[in-house]
């Protein structure tokens, strides 16, 4: 699954926002690019959008959607 992100500047922002979505249950991985405004998730479960959204949200930036 890819998310877009806004906000995101440099690397630590991207482990920001991998270190949140990664506390969500059943996910696998994710990588974050603040170049492309993206995040790449792996998961193992189903995972809804609410979850990932907050988990955005959490870390400070801002969601806008699944690609």
């Amino acid at each position: 699954m890819e998310i877009t992100v806004k906000g995101m500047m440099c690397p630590h922002c991207e482990a920001h926002v991998k270190a949140e979505i990664e506390k969500i249950a059943g996910v696998e991985s994710a990588a974050a690019d603040h170049e492309a405004n993206l995040v790449t998730i792996k998961t193992t479960a189903d995972v809804t959008e609410a979850d990932i959204k907050a988990a955005v949200e959490r870390a400070g930036y801002e969601y806008c959607g699944i690609r």
